[in-house]
């Protein structure tokens, strides 16, 4: 590996070898928010070379910050369903992200489906998927039809899959350090709240992107921000009523934001980075929505503590026989260690959204507005999900290059403009649009009816009551 990079300060240091890393003389840096990653650069007068070999942790029980629908929903039964995950890492100084996305489809049958179980059960798509959309919105995937390599934690946010395993070795089921699971796993990932690695190999599949041969990575990450309050219970993202099977797909911030150290090898080169912004979420269900928007950043500038932004909204299809459909949308925003919520059970959101280019959502509540503005004249790059209509096929559209003005205010008693909790911007924001089809722009308001609003928002401990009888309790919770 001849081309190797890291990114510290400001600039992009080659280097020959993954061990030593020389520091330059770095430029003064900008205002980042989230992080402060000067320290993790030695000083230019120091000898010694930065580390940044990530420290691996097992998952501890009752982890601080663990949100609701961290673990695995996957039932056992055989109705349609999938399961997604994503990480994203970003480092600022080089103006670079990774988006790590995995899915598994129809786990119940861990093979293609046979002719005679298509004709009980109707057609299914199976398998499982890897896809990175990294440096440059360059991208990798690697997916199989087949998934009983693949694991998953009832209780806990933590999933693997081996897509070939080492000589003479079994795969593994469950968390394992490191160094073991290099030992097992020739191309395959394994991923928990705290640490994450893997390799994988393109398979070819990709004729509309500009793709890279193989991918592999190891880092370690703290979280910072869950989903709430910083010392608070942790919030579901779709409210209580998201520990049951309806209004699917369900979708879960896992962690709004945290540090992660480590390195990411990208074709030819490499790179590092120490307490790097980092993101992640998960969706569930029968299918993804009809049609789907979504911007999230954690890199900002002109703000003083940290920030972590995510809205999105979607099409939805309304339980029932019928083919009706609903938009929900909300934007949640954590700075400071508060978390500022705007979900449709609270208040009001409004969009528009362009097919591609342009990002305009706001929303307020009894207390705060808040309204965001996202544009990129980048193409973009299209990624895959599960889709019932044609399994893990492309369905949107993301890059992580686009500009984005964040403002966050208090609300006076008629309404106008108060106190500026926050006026930031970023041009290191991801965007996408999903589904379809998108003629033209979006146009979209959501607001809960008052019996809706009355349900959705009550203090409902669903993980308690379940507590009481564990047995009842489903997976994933």
């Amino acid at each position: 590996m001849e081309n190797l990079c890291a990114c510290f300060g400001s600039s992009i240091i080659p280097i020959k070898t993954a061990v030593t890393l020389p520091y330059s003389a770095r430029k003064k840096s900008r205002r980042i928010a989230f992080l402060s990653i000067n320290s993790s650069i030695i000083d230019n007068t120091a000898a010694e070379a930065v580390n940044v070999e990530p420290i691996y942790k097992p998952t501890p029980l009752n982890r601080p910050l663990r949100t609701p629908h961290s673990g695995y929903h996957f039932d056992g039964t055989a109705r349609k369903f999938f399961e997604g995950w994503y990480f994203k890492v970003s480092i600022p100084e080089c103006r670079q992200s990774f988006c790590f996305m995995y899915s598994v489809e129809n786990p119940a049958f861990p093979k293609k489906l046979t002719i005679l179980e298509e004709a009980r059960y109707g057609p299914r798509f199976t398998g499982v998927g890897a896809q990175i959309l990294g440096a440059d919105d360059k991208y990798i995937c690697q997916y199989t039809e087949e998934s009983p390599n693949f694991w998953g934690n009832r209780d806990e946010l933590m999933l693997g899959n081996t897509f070939v395993a080492q000589t003479n070795m079994q795969p593994p089921k469950k968390e394992i350090p490191p160094q073991e699971f290099n030992q097992r796993v020739l191309e395959g990932f394994q991923v928990t709240p705290l640490w994450h690695q893997g390799y994988i190999r393109d398979d070819g599949r990709t004729s509309y992107a500009e793709t890279v041969k193989t991918a592999r990575w190891s880092y370690s990450t703290r979280p910072v921000f869950g989903w709430g309050n910083v010392g608070s219970k942790q919030k579901s993202t779709a409210g209580w009523l998201a520990a049951f099977p309806v209004f699917e797909p369900h979708w879960q911030i896992c962690m709004a934001g945290g540090l992660s150290t480590g390195w990411i090898e990208w074709d030819d080169k490499r790179y590092e980075f120490k307490n790097a912004p980092s993101y992640s979420e998960k969706n569930w269900g029968g299918a993804f929505p009809r049609k789907w928007f979504w911007v999230q950043c954690n890199v900002f500038e002109g703000a003083n503590g940290e920030v972590a932004l995510t809205a999105a909204g979607g099409l939805r299809q309304v339980p029932g026989l019928s083919e009706t459909f609903e938009n929900a949308a909300l934007i949640g925003v954590h700075y400071g260690g508060v978390f500022y919520e705007f979900v449709p059970w609270n208040g009001v959101v409004n969009w528009e959204i362009s097919p591609w280019g342009h990002w305009c959502i706001s929303a307020e509540n009894e207390i705060y507005k808040v309204e965001l503005e996202a544009t990129t004249k980048d193409s973009g790059t299209p990624l895959r999900a599960p889709t019932s209509e044609a399994g893990l096929a492309p369905a949107c559209k993301d890059t992580c290059f686009a500009n984005l003005r964040l403002r966050l205010w208090e609300r006076r008693y008629d309404g106008s403009e108060g106190k500026v909790i926050l006026d930031v911007t970023s041009n290191m924001a991801a965007v996408e649009v999903g589904g379809g089809p998108w003629f033209s722009s979006w146009k979209g308001r959501t607001q809960a009816p008052e019996i809706v609003t009355r349900v959705v928002g009550l203090p409902v401990d669903v993980e308690g009551i379940f507590g009481l009888v564990p047995f009842l309790k489903p997976p994933g919770l």
